[in-house]
């Protein structure tokens, strides 16, 4: 079976010519794909151990070995270079070797979370087309098999349901050919998903050429080497701990990957124990929770934090009560990734989140009068460079707001910068909840709440919270008989959405504040129910 790739370039925006021909000039970009990295991997550490999950223990070679036979696998099932699929897989030895057998292919993974629900999932599928999703067969009790049948049904294209554990292994075949037409370092390698996504998808393309930079370099800045261990904690589909540097860093620098169920202390503890590791990322809340259960110094040399602002006296723990540096990191899934170094000064680690990893990374501040922005003054964080996308899958809608006629992406963050090019997060300016680093677009939430038969109208705003940074809270204008909140959670928990999106509380009014033109006044909103229902004031 033979089919014509996709037209990348036409499907998802490419940089101009002149500065893709610089970035290849000068060795940013090169020809090669992440298969082929694993192959100089395998020919320069063999046997070294890469992967350790649970009892098991993968080499390089064997990594490449059962990656190669697993593509071998799908092949037989119809796969090819630019078909799409969705990957929702807990974090295991077998997410990597799939991710770089659909690399050898040139399958392109969409990268979906375990908690994504079948509003999220039907969405992914029926926008990329998805030929097969790979699952497994539940997550903490959800059956994810009877989900994925329902997306399979509506999606046209969906062929192939692959259960993780059940009949997984056999996909796996070692004798079959190799000689199949692979994927080129510009084809996509993978699609991220855009943090707050809402109805259509925003699938954020990273290429094989761009995205391997992005790890190397991040690699290096991080201080990657072979003696790392790095323990992926966090959801292994994330960017963060993906690529920045994440496993694909630790494996590219030589090291191992430590593998973990889930990220928390009573696990992690122990892994970082009898494993040695080395470093390991997390988010705001969860570095809460390690300091909050840590009894002694643990054997990390590196904790990198990222995904939301921590807050600097947290910050100011980490060193003493953890026993190792901290490194923040702002970073998104478009590209951009700022790091602070590991010799820079404490008071710059603890109020800052860093500066750009690569000296090709060209950022702006502008302030809302469009003027870019003195040092220490705010604005939109604005950025483009070697590994930062110039437009989404089949989006051009949603491009023209998200890109400058120049090609800087406009990411949201409101930040200022230092006379050293630091930058420190001030707030967003575009309308979303983050909550523990996970990215929640309100629309969403709102349009499913006001299918719901009693209300009248309703908004979702952002409350601070001293743990997760951010929760959810939707203010409802009910009509009688009146619903109860339980019953207003149950109806956005039916609808598909995914558990984190659901509002933690839910709170009723007569009416909302309005602006001079009819909206909604979300900040008039937030600051009613600071005084009125939380206490205090709230945040600028």
């Amino acid at each position: 079976m033979s089919q014509t790739p996709p037209d990348w370039q036409s499907l998802c925006p490419f940089w101009p010519a002149a500065t893709a021909q610089g970035y290849r000039a000068a060795g940013i970009w090169q020809a090669e794909t992440f298969f082929d990295v694993l192959d100089g991997l395998v020919a320069a550490h063999g046997d070294r151990l890469a992967v350790i999950d649970g009892a098991r223990r993968l080499g390089y070679a064997e990594l490449r070995n059962r990656a190669l036979a697993l593509a071998h696998g799908l092949r037989v099932l119809g796969l090819r270079r630019g078909d799409r699929v969705i990957v929702q897989l807990p974090n295991c030895a077998e997410f990597v070797e799939l991710c770089f057998a659909l690399f050898r292919l040139g399958v392109v993974p969409v990268l979906a979370l375990p908690a994504h629900r079948d509003l999220e999932i039907g969405q992914f599928a029926a926008f990329s087309e998805a030929k097969a999703c790979f699952i497994p067969a539940t997550v903490e009790g959800f059956d994810m098999v009877a989900m994925a049948r329902r997306v399979q049904k509506a999606t046209a294209s969906m062929r192939h349901v692959i259960v993780l554990g059940e009949g997984f292994e056999a996909l796996y075949q070692p004798d079959g050919p190799a000689d199949w037409e692979g994927p080129v370092a510009e084809d996509v390698a993978c699609f991220q998903i855009s943090g707050g996504t809402t109805g259509i998808p925003k699938l954020i393309p990273r290429r094989h050429m761009e995205y391997i930079y992005n790890v190397r370099c991040a690699a290096k800045v991080s201080g990657f080497t072979q003696a790392t261990r790095y323990l992926c904690a966090l959801p292994m589909s994330h960017n963060f701990p993906m690529a920045c540097p994440g496993f694909l860093g630790a494996l590219m620098s030589g090291g191992c990957v430590v593998i973990a169920p889930n990220p928390s202390p009573d696990t992690c503890f122990a892994l970082i124990a009898e494993h040695g590791v080395t470093v390991t990322a997390l988010v705001p809340p969860l570095a809460v929770l390690w300091l909050e259960t840590a009894r002694e110094p643990l054997s990390l040399e590196l904790l990198q934090v990222g995904g939301a602002k921590i807050n600097p006296a947290t910050a100011r723990r980490i060193g003493p009560e953890l026993g190792c540096r901290l490194q923040q990191v702002l970073g998104m899934a478009e590209g951009l990734i700022c790091y602070t170094r590991l010799d820079d000064p404490e008071q710059r680690i603890i109020h800052t989140q860093g500066r750009p990893m690569s000296e090709y990374d060209e950022v702006r501040v502008v302030r809302s009068d469009g003027v870019e922005a003195a040092p220490g003054e705010t604005g939109e964080l604005q950025t483009r460079g070697p590994y930062t996308i110039r437009g989404y899958f089949n989006r051009p809608d949603v491009d023209a707001d998200a890109f400058t006629a120049d090609g800087f992406y406009r990411s949201g963050d409101i930040v200022s910068r230092d006379s050293d090019g630091y930058l420190t997060v001030e707030g967003r300016d575009k309308d979303q909840i983050n909550c523990g680093g996970e990215k929640i677009g309100v629309d969403e939430v709102e349009d499913l709440l006001l299918y719901h038969p009693s209300v009248v109208d309703a908004a979702v705003v952002a409350r601070p919270d001293d743990r997760m940074g951010e929760r959810a809270c939707a203010i409802v204008i009910p009509r009688d008989p009146r619903p109860s909140a339980l019953s207003l959670r149950r109806h956005l928990r039916d609808a598909g959405l995914a558990g984190f999106k659901i509002p933690d509380e839910v709170i009723f009014v007569d009416a909302f504040p309005q602006t001079g033109v009819g909206k909604v006044n979300k900040r008039q909103l937030r600051e009613m129910l600071q005084r009125q229902h939380f206490g205090g004031d709230v945040p600028a």
